[in-house]
């Protein structure tokens, strides 16, 4: 039993992080989203932007750098870890992790929808010289 799961939708900050460390393979993704967060003086919306860090192992993970790009939405579930230390000064640490369990893909980003777009381009101009 997971005792905390969270769900998760944001847009990457970044394109993933693949990582190798040992015989275990991971990907770091930053996923940010906008709240809102009333108005200013002017009587203008306001946001307040939130980044967290989240991390995937092995399969999911390599999925995940391969298939997202920087912009692209993701909706996903995740256990949080607790990372807890004592410092050299004998204080204790606390800090957590966010494993990603599941996955969706959400909304492309530009990127991803210039790259389709491109694609798209080149069958069109495939088409037309078979034609």
């Amino acid at each position: 039993m997971n005792s905390f799961t969270v769900t998760a939708v944001g847009n990457l900050a970044k394109d993933p992080e693949l990582a190798v460390k040992g015989d275990v393979t991971y990907t770091r993704i930053c996923l940010v989203g906008n709240d809102y967060a009333g108005k200013d003086e002017q009587g203008n919306s306001r946001e307040v932007v939130t980044s967290l860090w989240f991390v995937a192992f092995d399969s999911l993970g390599e999925a995940i750098a391969k298939n997202v790009r920087k912009g692209d939405q993701l909706i996903l579930q995740a256990q949080i870890r607790s990372n807890n230390w004592t410092d050299k000064e004998g204080e204790k640490q606390y800090d957590y992790s966010f494993v990603i369990q599941t996955f969706r893909f959400g909304a492309p980003g530009k990127i991803k929808r210039e790259e389709l777009a491109a694609r798209r381009d080149e069958r069109e101009v495939a088409l037309e010289t078979d034609i």
